[in-house]
């Protein structure tokens, strides 16, 4: 297992930007979007790996694993400045 399979990685249709965006909830924002699924899940890999280098490079400890955890039936998320607007996402365990 890679020190990346650790954190759950989301890659989502974006409406607004008109493309894939890829995240790391709870540590890494919006970091990397494309037209390719598969294209901005690889990139968002390859962030986390250099986030992690990051980390271990300051000494410092990486965020809690988020993978492999029982996630409510429902997430409220939030986005950009205007924190009226919120969506949710039903259904969604580990």
């Amino acid at each position: 297992m890679k020190d990346r399979d650790r954190y759950l990685k989301i890659v989502e249709w974006s409406d607004e930007d008109n493309c894939y965006v890829g995240s790391v909830p709870g540590w890494i924002g919006l970091c990397c979007h494309g037209n390719n699924e598969k294209s901005v899940y690889s990139q968002l890999c390859r962030i986390v790996d250099e986030w992690i280098e990051i980390y271990r490079k300051d000494g410092r400890m990486l965020p809690p694993s988020t993978s492999g955890k029982k996630y409510p039936e429902k997430f409220q998320l939030c986005s950009g400045n205007d924190l009226n607007k919120v969506s949710a996402v039903n259904n969604l365990t580990a």
